[in-house]
């Protein structure tokens, strides 16, 4: 079953970290990387929960009335349409004020271990959701159901780097489109563009794209990835 397109986009810094904060980055360089994503013509973005967070939002999630067990099956919202922001949240914490980021209809990733309850609150919320396995996420059968159920052919990665790691193990990262920022981060220990789970090592051959400065020192690449 065919699955959309992958392309990687982050702005890491020149040694690879991706944790922006105190990098006193101008204003030109945040526009540069929105600007870009949008030039990546996608029906979907995805990032992990603790990425989606801040635009999830907070609201409280009831306990419902009803005992009766809701069915681990996929949930299409009535109103579901691209472009798609999809969090990635195995045991249901994000708690979604409404069912949009922005306009862009809110999918989440689940395992069947989320509660009746959640599951409840999201189709209420009308946030749409889709099962990625038992008790862990099976990224290419996701992928595969964001293809089927949505008709998602190309979409944005934008981590962070475990969430990068994991989709690069599985060999499902395309391409990588890349804005270097203009800095040396060298902070040990903290988020880099991909990072492997368990420190195995994962190397794929890369065809460059393109390379075009878009000013303040940036320079974006955009790299295939060779199979």
């Amino acid at each position: 079953m065919p699955r959309p397109y992958v392309i990687c986009h982050m702005i890491p810094s020149l040694d690879g970290r991706i944790v922006t904060a105190k990098w006193g980055m101008a204003k030109r360089g945040y526009d540069a990387y929105e600007r870009t994503h949008k030039a990546l013509a996608y029906d979907a973005w995805i990032i992990g929960r603790v990425s989606m967070a801040p635009y999830a939002g907070k609201s409280r999630i009831p306990k419902r009335k009803d005992d009766a067990q809701m069915p681990r099956t996929d949930f299409v919202a009535p109103d579901a349409r691209a472009p798609y922001a999809i969090g990635i949240d195995p045991s249901g914490k994000l708690a979604w004020k409404v069912n949009n980021v922005e306009g862009e209809h809110a999918i989440t990733v689940l395992t069947e271990a989320v509660s009746d309850d959640y599951l409840a609150f999201l189709r209420a919320r009308g946030v749409s959701y889709v099962f990625g396995g038992r008790r862990a996420i099976d990224l290419p059968r996701v992928l595969e159901k964001l293809r089927k159920l949505f008709g998602i052919r190309r979409l944005a990665l934008e981590g962070g780097g475990k969430i990068n790691g994991h989709f690069a193990k599985a060999d499902l990262i395309d391409e990588m489109s890349v804005i270097v920022a203009p800095v040396l981060d060298g902070s040990a220990g903290t988020p880099t563009l991909i990072d492997i789970p368990g420190g195995r090592q994962t190397v794929r051959a890369l065809k460059l794209l393109s390379c075009e400065s878009l000013g303040g020192d940036l320079v974006w690449l955009r790299y295939k990835v060779r199979r």
